[in-house]
């Protein structure tokens, strides 16, 4: 029987998020995986049980996977107010970064040794995010065929309509059910057709949307809410989300501008999704920053707590992993749809094409070099086409 975890006390593992959300780079991937080495290996502070079913729940819900697994562990074990406190202590840095970074681009985008920069570390993020969706693609599809056909729907809808339709997502997450994991009420012989029959009435209803029409701030509350509770899969997930809201819909940003906020995130610690503060900021200063980040991580916040109980006593029903596998396949396509979505804009030329080949090798050849050690680089060969 294995031993019981240390508990740790509260003030040290609030410490211990703080230092992780400075100092943690490399995506939702590599975070998770530095809390298990850190929390279950080496100092004995969470079980390797615990560490799973937090991990199984983040998976499944919509929101920052890395974010949510934080979360989870600060409700393991303080309940409520230790998940909010654990959660605040990982988001904190990043997001005070980001704001930085966000005024200094308001300040200075228009030099013209910034633009240089970015038009480096643009073409870069196209690599990385493509070898984000290479990594997703081998891992969780596999052989199977129906999650590769509902990735490859979501990822050509993406490209069509340079966004992620959210109710795709989530129909996939319900026809994988039906066919795997069927209800009771469900008849063998019309399996397929509900199935089916779902999809196109969840992509009627996401075509018959209306533009919101409330105040700037409003607005980003209620965009950036959306996208915390109904987007799944890691931090890169929501790019293809966020791109077509904040350009294609509000036209808030340029793609030029998008491009960058994602390169933000990329080159600073901490969670991914944290590109929605920069965002934010340079749409509404730094009340809209603080709004977008809140609006994103308070729906991860409650969509953790909340199911956690229930979770951890029925989590491993296979009517709930099949819509796992639905929904995660989704994203996977929309990750990939993306890779050529803002690819469009940040291949430029040729050296821009050989900065984005560049990159995706070095992350294949190369795992263990840091992500901001290539964005870097990228920014010098930027600085030197000038």
């Amino acid at each position: 029987m294995p031993a019981s975890p240390a508990r740790p006390t509260h003030p040290a593992l609030v410490r211990y998020f703080l230092g992780l959300g400075a100092l943690g780079f490399g995506g939702p991937v590599a975070l998770v995986g530095a809390m298990r080495r850190d929390l279950v290996e080496e100092r004995g502070w969470l079980s390797d049980a615990d560490y799973r079913e937090g991990l199984a729940l983040a998976q499944m819900a919509p929101g920052p996977l890395a974010a949510q697994l934080a979360i989870y562990i600060g409700y393991v074990q303080g309940g409520a107010p230790g998940a909010a406190a654990i959660g605040v202590a990982f988001v904190l840095p990043s997001l005070v970064m980001v704001l930085l970074l966000g005024w200094a681009y308001t300040v200075f985008g228009g030099l013209s040794w910034v633009q240089a920069v970015f038009y480096g570390v643009g073409a870069a993020v196209i690599g990385l995010i493509a070898d984000s969706a290479y990594g997703l693609v081998r891992t969780i599809l596999g052989r199977d065929r129906l999650l590769w056909g509902i990735a490859i729907v979501l990822a050509g809808t993406t490209v069509a309509t340079g966004r992620e339709i959210v109710a795709l997502v989530l129909g996939a997450g319900a026809a994988v059910w039906v066919l795997r994991a069927p209800p009771a009420w469900r008849s063998g012989p019309t399996a397929r057709e509900v199935a089916s029959g779902g999809l196109v009435a969840l992509v009627a209803a996401a075509a018959a949307g209306r533009p919101v029409t409330l105040t700037l701030l409003a607005q980003l509350l209620g965009f950036f809410a959306f996208a915390g509770a109904f987007v799944f899969g890691s931090g890169l997930a929501i790019v293809p989300f966020l791109h077509g809201g904040v350009v294609l819909d509000h036209r808030w940003l340029t793609e030029r501008q998008f491009r960058d906020a994602v390169a933000v995130a990329l080159i600073t610690p901490g969670p991914v999704v944290i590109t929605t503060a920069f965002i934010g900021f340079l749409v509404g200063g730094l009340a809209g920053g603080v709004v977008a980040a809140v609006a994103t991580f308070l729906p991860c916040y409650v969509l953790t707590v909340i199911p956690a109980p229930l979770f951890r006593r029925y989590g491993k029903r296979p009517a709930l992993a099949a819509i796992v596998q639905g929904v995660t396949a989704g994203a996977v396509g929309a990750i990939a749809g993306a890779v050529v979505v803002l690819g469009r804009g940040a291949i430029v030329d040729g050296r821009t094409a050989l900065v984005a080949a560049g990159t995706l090798a070095v992350r294949r050849l190369l795992p263990r070099v840091p992500e901001p050690l290539l964005v870097l680089g990228a920014a010098v060969v930027g600085l030197a086409s000038r």
